[in-house]
């Protein structure tokens, strides 16, 4: 049999269901009715906030474990077991019980922890699988190619899917869309509630058969768990010593150490901020019909920003990079802080464009410097960082939310006056510059210092 030379990265079969898996996996068409989905089920605020802490509690608990266990038992199966636990996840979400509270908490609280658990399962063990299929199949050197075709095709998805997605939850104009249609079906909320979730629930299943697709690439780990098979203990000890040494090679690698340190230092900042951005729109006057369809408008950067990016990882430096990305990180954040009617959405696309420049070159540089046999394993520690700094980053933000609260008034009632909430947002927000500007010369600082020292 001849082999057919190598000519493409989309030519080989692992790489191509890489793509596919990034974007049905993400493909989640309640995402623009998130907060409200829950809400409109039967959920307190409280509530709602809480199983989002389970959400991130679970991803921080499975991230390094799940990328040990994908260098050990296979990234392939990793990746099966995140699409199986998507669609119970998402089953769970689609026939959650209302009228009961408790027993829609239940339910809802294990959705949380299984989304999650696929969220651990998924991170990393994907692009190592593809990284390591170019590397065998084809040229590395093709990586960046890669990355750009991803995220150029994840955000044309990403715009089809959040305009549906807010479009099927609204019931007047499902109703306009069914009475036009001819059918005689009285639609509500209570039943439009449910349609971005079963669009979700296919998109679930469809991951799952890109999954089993998928060909697992022999490393030496994985090889020696495949000889080791009869004994599972065995593999698991292996996943956790490969556990340690990627953590100990993380720390003993200078330049790893900073580039995880940099993603993590714009990941969590812009992050916190797209995480409130309802609030700003609001606060810069846009309607709230609105609001789906500029996330679906930021989308839009996913078409030209990656190819930018790959552009810039191949003729510039790491350092200018992580500068130009500083450069427009602080533009960014300090034109946030003047809440421009309508044009306060160009800073906030400052910040979304940098968000993806962070995806870009962080996969483009840290798997050139890791090795294939604990890859997965570094890419879900750096997963384990971001989620840990978002994480932190929220309980400093709520405390700095209720000391500005109570210098607006003693009276705790008073505090909760809509006005005083937004005065409270709005000065809140300006503590953001400092914030970055601070933690990016201490990271200037420690970079110096390491590769100094390395050298």
């Amino acid at each position: 049999m001849q082999i057919k030379p190598y000519q493409s990265p989309f030519a080989i079969s692992n790489v191509r269901l890489f793509i596919a898996f990034r974007i049905c996996f993400n493909a989640r068409f309640y995402y623009p009715v998130f907060t409200i989905l829950f809400l409109d089920l039967g959920l307190s605020i409280e509530q709602f906030a809480l199983l989002n802490a389970a959400w991130a509690a679970s991803i921080v608990l499975l991230e390094v474990p799940s990328g040990a266990l994908a260098d050990t038992i296979g990234r392939r199966n990793l990746l099966v077991a995140s699409g199986v636990l998507m669609i119970v996840e998402m089953a769970l979400l689609c026939f959650a019980p209302r009228g009961n509270p408790g027993l829609l908490f239940a339910v809802l609280m294990i959705n949380r922890i299984l989304s999650g658990a696929a969220e651990a399962s998924a991170s990393g063990a994907d692009e190592a699988l593809a990284y390591d299929t170019l590397q065998s199949q084809g040229d590395i050197a093709d990586w960046p190619q890669v990355l750009e075709r991803q995220m150029r095709l994840k955000a044309i998805v990403s715009m089809i899917v959040m305009s549906i997605g807010a479009a099927v939850y609204d019931p007047v104009l499902m109703q306009k869309i069914v009475n036009l249609c001819g059918f005689k079906i009285a639609l509500t909320q209570d039943i439009t509630l449910r349609f971005p979730v079963f669009l979700t629930l296919l998109m679930a299943v469809l991951t799952l058969i890109i999954t089993l697709r998928m060909k697992e690439i022999p490393t030496a780990a994985n090889s020696n768990a495949r000889r080791q098979d009869t004994n599972r203990v065995q593999a698991v000890f292996q996943a956790l010593g490969l556990t340690l040494k990627a953590g100990v090679w993380i720390l003993k690698t200078p330049m790893a150490l900073i580039l995880i340190l940099s993603g993590l230092l714009f990941d969590h900042i812009i992050r916190m901020h797209l995480t409130l951005n309802s609030q700003y729109f609001r606060l810069i006057e846009l309607p709230a019909a609105s609001f789906g369809l500029i996330s679906a408008g930021l989308s839009v950067f996913g078409l030209f920003v990656p190819r930018l990016a790959r552009y810039l990882a191949e003729n510039r430096s790491s350092g200018f990079n992580m500068c130009l990305m500083a450069a427009l990180t602080i533009s960014g954040l300090v034109g946030m802080t003047f809440f421009i009617p309508i044009l306060g959405l160009i800073p906030m696309a400052l910040l979304y464009s940098v968000m993806l420049f962070t995806v870009f070159f962080l996969s483009y540089y840290l798997n050139r410097i890791t090795d294939s046999k604990q890859r997965a394993t570094v890419l879900s520690f750096k997963g384990l960082f971001y989620n840990l700094a978002y994480g932190l980053m929220g309980i400093m933000y709520s405390f700095l939310i209720a000391h500005l609260r109570s210098q607006k008034s003693v009276n705790a009632a008073l505090a909760v006056d809509k006005a005083v909430e937004n005065t409270v947002f709005i000065e809140s927000v300006g503590w953001f510059p400092g914030y970055f500007l601070v933690l990016f010369v201490l990271l200037l600082i420690f970079s110096w210092w390491k590769l100094k020292k390395s050298q």
